[in-house]
């Protein structure tokens, strides 16, 4: 038997269904090999192959994709997907083909082979497991690296094949028996019982506890818990990567902190007296860059699997408790976690007092980013799929605006924060979901970057719907060079030599109808028809390229050329302070 079929046979067992990949000499065998178990989604560009299959991984409850790339410049290219995968602590598989292993270079050459380069060591740091099968390995070890066995935080793994191993014959029998578990991850401890009811008292004790949720609790669990959140009474929060965690319409929700936060969120955590933090690394973005400053009149309770992220230094953490997020909430929600209705009730009304659309510049003509997210959302469907992109200010502003309903799936790639994610990660999150329509908001800017995947939404016929930022560049960059460098736009604009394309031609080139929206969704003719009909369709926002992108966390420039950035709660513009003893009586 080839082993290529025989990797195909083991993938396929594990429970991989999809193949995202662009085909290459040094991956002949295991492409041919593929197609007879996998559904293979051709992609234009490797980086969309790795983001698609960690976007359909993250969506699908059930089945997994893979990536395959070529030698080279395949593997040159997937890294940035790697790496998001990576910081996201996501699944993401890729395989790779490599040079015959009597071309492999010899430490003294920098190539031999065609297309070779040592894509083991390119890859490493930003992958759980990084392997070259010099020679075929068994089931067992085979199973162990792909499965990334005994790792509490999950992460993507490259595994490197030759154009000869690929090709290899070898006896399947022999190669599917038990060998000795080899190299396992130590399994870290849980929470054990007694910390769980330490915590549960802690919560009883507090006045004004805040649960934070993020990505580290996954979907099935809150499935699972939905139905008792209410009855915990306590404040809920979430991450920009939990963010579909709880429905915008629960009682109890009150928003997404972060740097670029919902002003509201940002100052009913920093007042709580203890901020209980599940699934969430509390990295910058979510402290806050003055993160001394981060809950500053409470404690944080924080449970987290990797024991890394307790010792890392910031924020400070009066808690830290190393174990499964899963497990703990699994625990509080069937807790009695004490009264704390007075604290409810006054964040209700200081949610009220901070309306997350606030005054900000937009010329006549244009479309109010914030006015468009708030409308656009009671458009969605429950069952939709939501991609906001993950850099730039189309991804703030909907993570600062849009009203998630409970059972959405909305999936972003924050740690990275690359331009480019959204188009392809929409089409694996599509994928994964055939049967639910698929939602994309991008900039133009990070559009640009993989618009040639919108082949792909037409070959394979996807219910994508697409909502461009049309505001002439990036915006975020031309923001902060008006900010701290007296408007000197530098490579950041169409009118400063960056170079985009005319968004209605582009579209129409691939078929895939498009409209123009230049004010209220509502008021575009044709808006409705063409956001309920099946299939692509994609709409351009006319947005002013000076729109302005508040309230955010902004830093100054110190005289020794540092940056010193204000606390979570007070972001800019400010606002009066908040009346504690009006609203929490």
């Amino acid at each position: 038997m080839k082993y290529s079929d025989l990797l195909a046979k083991w993938l396929r067992n594990m429970g991989y269904t999809h193949c995202f990949f662009v085909p290459g000499g040094n991956v002949m065998h295991l492409v041919a090999s593929c197609s007879a178990h996998f559904r293979m989604v051709g992609v234009v560009h490797e980086v969309a192959a790795g983001i698609a299959a960690e976007y359909f991984n993250e969506a699908h409850p059930q089945e997994k994709a893979f990536a395959l790339v070529t030698a080279g410049p395949g593997l040159t290219n997937v890294v940035t997907a790697l790496a998001g995968a990576f910081l996201e602590s996501r699944e993401l598989l890729v395989l790779g083909g490599q040079v015959k292993t009597a071309d492999l270079r010899d430490l003294w050459l920098r190539q031999r082979g065609i297309q070779e380069i040592d894509g083991v060591r390119i890859a490493e740091p930003v992958c759980c497991v990084a392997r070259r099968l010099d020679a075929p390995v068994s089931l067992a070890s085979f199973q162990r690296w792909v499965g990334n066995v005994g790792s509490p935080r999950p992460g993507p793994v490259f595994l490197e094949l030759p154009l000869d191993v690929q090709a290899r014959s070898v006896d399947e029998a022999s190669l599917e028996r038990a060998d000795p578990a080899e190299g396992l991850h130590p399994v870290i401890p849980l929470a054990g019982a007694s910390v769980k009811t330490a915590l549960v008292e802690r919560i009883r004790a507090a006045e004004r506890p805040v649960l934070l949720l993020g990505g580290g609790v996954s979907r099935k669990t809150m499935r699972t818990v939905y139905a008792q959140l209410e009855a915990m009474g306590i404040p809920l929060m979430t991450t920009w990567n939990g963010a579909d965690r709880v429905g915008a319409e629960h009682p109890l929700y009150f928003g997404r902190p972060n740097t670029w936060g919902q002003r509201y969120a940002n100052v009913l955590l920093q007042k709580c007296d203890l901020l209980v933090a599940l699934g969430t690394r509390l990295g910058l973005q979510q402290t806050g860059f003055r993160w001394q400053e981060f809950v500053p009149e409470g404690e944080v309770l924080q449970v987290e699997i990797d024991p890394a992220e307790l010792s890392k230094g910031h924020p400070h953490v009066e808690w830290p408790v190393l174990g499964d997020a899963n497990d703990v909430l699994r625990h509080l929600a069937g807790s009695h976690l004490g009264d704390h209705t007075a604290w409810v009730r006054c964040c209700s009304k200081v949610r009220d007092a901070l309306p997350l659309v606030e005054p900000n510049h937009t010329g006549a003509g244009y479309v109010s980013p914030y006015r468009f997210y708030e409308e656009i959302a009671g458009w969605c469907r429950a069952e939709d799929v939501v991609i906001p992109c993950s850099s730039g200010c189309a991804y703030t502003v909907a993570m600062q605006v849009f009203a998630q309903r409970w059972g959405q799936t909305i999936i972003t790639n924050k740690g990275l924060a690359s331009m480019g994610y959204g188009l392809s990660g929409a089409i694996g999150a599509a994928l994964a979901h055939p049967d639910r329509r698929t939602i994309l908001f991008e900039g133009d800017g990070g559009f640009a970057q993989n618009l040639q995947e919108l082949g792909t939404v037409v070959a394979n016929r996807l219910s994508l719907k697409i909502f461009l930022f049309d505001d002439q560049g990036y915006a975020s960059i031309r923001m902060t060079q008006q900010s701290y460098f007296a408007g000197r736009f530098v490579g950041c604009e169409v009118q400063g030599g960056l170079g985009l394309p005319p968004w209605d031609k582009l579209f129409a080139a691939y078929g895939i109808p498009v409209l123009r929206i230049d004010g209220p969704v509502a008021d575009c003719p044709g808006f409705a028809e063409a956001f309920e009909a099946p299939g692509p369709c994609a709409f351009v926002l006319a947005i002013d390229p000076a729109q302005t992108y508040f309230p955010k966390i902004t830093s100054r420039v110190a005289a020794d050329g540092t940056m010193q950035s204000n606390p979570l709660h007070r972001m800019t513009p400010e606002v009066p302070d908040i009346d504690w003893a009006a609203y929490c009586k």
